[in-house]
């Protein structure tokens, strides 16, 4: 089986991504065999149908979308907004986005409101639907629930499904496949702040006039380091995957970090993606020259 990776940044990070992918498709011998790219996804920052992250992002859809043709990439549009009702539907900018989005071809949504499902559904049939970890399925029972939704194409589970090896192996092939699992979270495992993070988030991309949340259970001191999430009990490492998780018929690997520098993401795409050897190699061939001062 091969590791099929869901990158963060469609709109977030179009400049990496312009400089990164025509180097991972170019010189496949500097990254892991097997280790494919599928997606990227993202939303512009003034989206109300947005959720999970707000406020990153640029609106240049034309060539976000160009980009990931040529690359034979599905662009997904995060539209994860828990909170919408029947007056948010008719929003222009986002019915724009995914009517561009359908002519671009192999395009997706990550939904949480059934809501908008529905809405989608009928005004962009050739669209598919990714049920978005937003919705924290911490129940098992849930999360094999809506698994077996015929509505999701993929299903991230909450990151503290991860582990459940147990239950996991249980999946059929064809559920298994449907599982998109988040590799890097950095929350705690012990977090009862997650839903209402996720619906602040939600306010926010409504335009309502509300505080950011702060979560009691997160160490907001630096922000989010990767180090930090690659000692969470969640994580999924490159041996996880290529051990377990492909042995098990699981597939599917999402990589958050939206509302990250690209510095950081690309330390993700640099651990997740590439052999050590060509680490330097492929950060010269996107950043380095023999000028570059840090300091």
């Amino acid at each position: 089986m091969k590791a099929y990776f869901h990158l963060p940044g469609l709109f977030e990070f179009y400049e990496l991504n312009r400089a990164f992918l025509p180097l991972f498709f170019t010189h496949r011998e500097y990254f892991y065999d097997g280790f494919e790219l599928s997606s990227v996804y993202g939303a512009p920052a003034d989206c109300i149908w947005g959720g999970g992250r707000v406020g990153f992002g640029e609106d240049r859809a034309d060539d976000v979308f160009a980009l990931m043709r040529e690359y034979g990439l599905s662009p997904r549009l995060t539209f994860s907004n828990s909170l919408l009702t029947k007056e948010h539907l008719s929003d222009k900018k986002c019915n724009a986005l995914c009517k561009k989005l359908e002519k671009s071809g192999n395009g997706g949504v990550i939904v949480h409101s059934d809501l908008l499902l529905e809405y989608l559904k009928s005004r962009f049939p050739s669209l598919y639907f990714v049920s978005s970890t937003t919705k924290v399925l911490t129940d098992f029972d849930l999360f094999l629930a809506e698994v077996r939704r015929a509505d999701f194409r993929y299903v991230v589970p909450d990151f503290r499904l991860n582990k459940a090896f147990e239950k996991l192996d249980g999946l059929t092939k064809d559920e298994k496949i449907k599982v998109e699992f988040l590799v890097n979270e950095c929350c705690s495992v012990a977090c009862t702040d997650r839903r209402a993070c996720y619906e602040n988030v939600s306010r926010l991309s409504l335009g309502e006039d509300c505080a950011e949340h702060v979560c009691n259970h997160c160490d907001g001191v630096h922000g989010y380091r990767f180090s930090d999430a690659m000692k969470n009990p969640s994580f999924i490492g490159v041996g996880d995957i290529v051990d377990t998780y492909l042995p098990m018929g699981f597939e599917n690997f999402k990589i958050e970090g939206r509302s990250l520098g690209s510095a950081v993401v690309f330390e993700m795409l640099l651990y997740y993606l590439t052999k050590p050897e060509y680490r330097l190699r492929v950060r010269e061939e996107i950043y380095l020259d023999s000028t570059l001062d840090l300091f």
